[in-house]
């Protein structure tokens, strides 16, 4: 028999002659259990917005998109790409001119991003999923669509199926402004709305517009450079080692990003808010954890007798530590073990219910409810940091 042990839990569940120590060893366990349903809940929403963002972006995002290292433009009708391109893991190979210019439809104009786009970028990304109204339709005869973010649309006050063109209008890149007739600067071309898209982020809602490929070159006055490749890759595909693959083809003068590099300014803010939260939280929880130094350091001297009692029976300085270590510790683990317990416990009911809405007004937001997901590792992570302080909080009075 572990004794220490004995005499420790003997300690945590008998009742003290002093009231007070009974009431600050609660409000230590206490303490202990909202600080980690904080850490657990906080965590596990950062996580399902986490996901709730990946899920938005890759709207229009490619698994992989290659774009150069210098330069805007780049001639893809070389060698390695066309190795890349016909690379068995390779399913769809789509060429991407992308480039800003202003958008005119009778007495209202707006600055956008033009996308264009070749033929496979239908089988790229699955637009059909994000499309609100329409169709999305690139050429027709000699006849040329655009398919264009929601925000944009209202801006300009058109939808799928006008009869009128929108105009484009973009500067002459290898000519100087005319500035006795400015209009002569710009290329002008035409295109009609087929279709509306909304993911629900402003970056593309409010600016995006997708239009043929040819019809991009003839705007911004190209024959066959492109801004990027944006590639899909087939199931069950190893993507890392794909991604490692085409950029030893490539080379220095080419980077191949994932989703998560290519809105990688979004996902590091993410993350940074995450892990201040969880600082600021261990913060918190660091001086509910400390209440256990009271609580044991009153323990210690109600205890008085009992330490003379072990003495006198053969006990030493490190056995009668161990016992009031392991009084601090029961203390900090079963209010760790009580508030992981309950924090899935919310995890789950928030899931399942969506117990706190985002919103009053329904339809405000993507989605209802808090997003929730929770992950072993923050779990974990949560456990060794509240074991952690509470260790800490334990052993000083202990050594004192």
């Amino acid at each position: 028999m572990n004794v220490p042990f004995y005499i420790a839990k003997r300690y945590l569940l008998t009742k003290k002659s002093q009231n007070a120590i009974n009431i600050i060893s609660l409000i230590s366990v206490g303490g202990v259990i909202i600080a980690t349903v904080a850490l657990v809940c906080a965590l596990s929403v950062y996580n399902g917005f986490h996901d709730l963002i990946t899920l938005q972006f890759s709207g229009l995002d490619p698994e992989l998109k290659i774009t150069p290292a210098t330069g805007k433009v780049f001639d893809p009708d070389s060698p390695e790409f066309r190795q890349i391109k016909f690379m068995p893991e390779v399913e769809v190979f789509s060429e991407v001119l992308q480039e800003n210019a202003l958008i005119r439809y009778r007495d209202r104009q707006e600055v956008a991003t033009i996308k264009g786009v070749d033929d496979n970028f239908g089988h790229l990304i699955p637009i059909d999923s994000i499309l609100l109204e329409g169709r999305f339709a690139l050429r027709e005869d000699i006849v040329d669509y655009t398919t264009m973010g929601i925000g944009l649309a209202s801006t300009l006050g058109v939808r799928a199926g006008f009869s009128n063109p929108v105009e484009i209008y973009a500067p002459k890149r290898d000519e100087q402004v005319n500035l006795t007739n400015p209009a002569t600067s710009f290329t002008i071309e035409y295109a009609y709305v087929a279709g509306v898209f909304m993911i629900n982020q402003p970056e593309y809602d409010q600016s995006y517009m997708l239009v043929p490929l040819a019809l991009a070159r003839e705007l911004f006055r190209y024959e066959k450079e492109v801004s990027a490749i944006e590639i899909k890759l087939k199931e069950n595909v190893d993507k890392e080692n794909t991604k490692r693959i085409i950029q030893s083809i490539l080379g220095d003068s080419f980077t191949v990003k994932d989703r998560y590099q290519q809105q990688e300014a979004v996902y590091k803010m993410m993350q940074i808010e995450k892990w201040m939260t969880y600082l600021i939280l261990c913060f918190i929880l660091s001086i509910a954890v400390f209440n256990i130094v009271g609580s044991l350091c009153m323990l210690m001297i109600e205890k008085q007798n009992d330490v003379k009692t072990l003495r006198h029976l053969g006990a030493n300085d490190s056995f009668i530590r161990r016992i009031f270590l392991l009084e601090g510790w029961m203390i900090s683990g079963a209010g760790t073990l009580i508030g992981i317990t309950i924090g899935l416990l919310l995890c789950y009911l928030q899931t399942t219910f969506g117990l706190i809405q985002l919103g009053q007004t329904a339809g405000a937001f993507v989605i209802e409810a808090y997003p929730v997901k929770v992950i072993l590792s923050d779990i974990l992570t949560v456990f060794l940091t509240v074991s952690t302080i509470g260790f800490i909080a334990s052993w000083y009075p202990v050594r004192s």
